[in-house]
């Protein structure tokens, strides 16, 4: 089992999860995060701490499509470990439908 970030991410980014993730597998993209599925221990710690309900176990119905969209990126973009403020209209977009199509971009973030 590993756990992944799904679309709920997108245009928010939320980085709380970051600072609690004892292996250091979260990787940023422009506008969301993703774990590297071969990194991540399935501890656990970063589920509750993500505000958009963005994290989930790769046994959830629905997850499997996003380990390899996870595993993809993380092998693109920067490792975070550090928490920064989440992106300008995270609160609006918290929740909202279709992002994936709507909002995501390729490009990597900063990382830190």
């Amino acid at each position: 089992m590993t756990y992944i970030v799904n679309d709920a991410c997108i245009a928010c980014k939320y980085t709380d999860c970051v600072e609690v993730c004892p292996v250091d597998c979260f990787y940023e993209g422009e506008n969301m995060l993703v774990i590297h599925p071969d990194e991540c221990i399935d501890c656990g710690v970063c589920e509750p701490e993500c505000p958009a309900e963005a994290i989930k176990p790769d046994t959830e119905p629905g997850a499997e499509e996003w380990v390899d969209f996870n595993r993809k990126y993380a092998e693109k973009w920067p490792v975070i470990i550090t928490k920064k403020d989440p992106l300008p209209n995270a609160e609006e977009r918290d929740g909202e439908d279709g992002k994936l199509e709507k909002y995501f971009s390729e490009a990597p973030g900063e990382g830190g």
